[in-house]
């Protein structure tokens, strides 16, 4: 970007310098497939013409969504107590 200054009468052009990007942090996740489900893997990426991690990423795209203050609704087993949702104090 070019901006324009006054100096003694004469205006000067002033080119702004970039602000540098934040670098991004990646972190590594391992997990093991049997060669069943690979085999399966392999056969939805041929299908959908990309590649093993971005089907991956597209998969759980709902969940990197989320935002961290938000808790996960947690779901209660239908054989779960209900010991202190009755008491009054």
């Amino acid at each position: 970007m070019i901006t324009f200054r006054r100096f003694f009468n004469c205006i000067i052009m002033v080119k702004k310098a970039k602000k540098k990007r934040k670098p991004v942090k990646f972190k590594t996740i391992t997990f093991k497939l049997s060669t069943r489900q690979k085999k399966s893997l392999d056969k939805n990426c041929r299908a959908r013409k990309t590649t093993i991690i971005k089907l991956i990423k597209k998969s759980i795209d709902h969940y990197l969504a989320l935002k961290i203050e938000e808790k996960p609704v947690q779901q209660i087993p239908p054989n779960q107590l209900n010991l202190f949702e009755d008491q009054e104090i």
